[in-house]
């Protein structure tokens, strides 16, 4: 079944040159388009996508504010694949802390786009790049450092979690781990449980803030 992908942007080219490079997938279908945030909801409802790619700044709602609203308005939310001009936007961060997925730019190559978009529908890995993961650290605190330590994830659980924040995949940590998917499934559900996180996007910012990783 085709990946379906909702378009939000507030410009006719940037929306025009994503959906040339998504269509020309035969596993991925653009079901819509808006020009801004607020009118993600009604769309989201109705079409039902499995993937919005959200520009992260809009003139009426922005990408974060258009995140928060779809994450407390619909009960099983897409994912949300956060599109941006500047990878160290701050605005970027604070869209994946509200519960985006995932992060592409708009100059990115038409293979990498298509690359983000099965990436975060698949749910197994993200992008978070080198300037990202900087503003996350940045953003640490003593709350997130208690939140890690009350978590008191296992060696196991620990290291699954830093693989996680390099972006691996659970088959690709599968194979790093020298165990069976299945068991990196279960080692990452547990994860999620023990920081409250959502998905792995929120672990892994877990991870930064509370600096149980360091970004390189």
């Amino acid at each position: 079944m085709a990946v379906s992908v909702l378009l939000v942007d507030d410009e006719p080219l940037v929306r025009a040159g994503l959906r040339a490079v998504l269509e020309a997938q035969q596993d991925i279908e653009v079901v819509g388009e808006a020009a801004d945030g607020a009118a993600v909801i009604p769309l989201v409802r109705r079409l039902t996508p499995d993937v919005i790619a959200m520009d992260v700044r809009m003139p009426l709602m922005d990408g974060i504010e258009a995140t928060r609203a779809v994450l407390r308005a619909v009960p099983q939310p897409p994912k949300i694949l956060v599109v941006t001009t500047f990878e160290n936007d701050e605005y970027v961060y604070e869209a994946l802390r509200a519960g985006a997925d995932g992060f592409l730019l708009k100059r990115a190559r038409p293979a990498e786009i298509v690359h983000a978009v099965r990436l975060v529908a698949s749910g197994e890995s993200l992008l978070f790049p080198a300037a990202v993961r900087q503003l996350a650290a940045e953003y640490g605190t003593s709350e997130a450092r208690a939140a890690m330590d009350r978590a008191a994830l296992t060696e196991r659980e620990s290291a699954v979690l830093r693989l996680m924040a390099r972006g691996l995949s659970n088959a690709e940590i599968a194979a790093e781990l020298v165990v069976g998917v299945q068991t990196v499934k279960t080692h990452v559900s547990a994860v999620l449980a023990k920081l409250g996180a959502r998905d792995r996007t929120q672990a892994v910012i877990a991870a930064y803030e509370s600096g149980f990783v360091a970004p390189r």
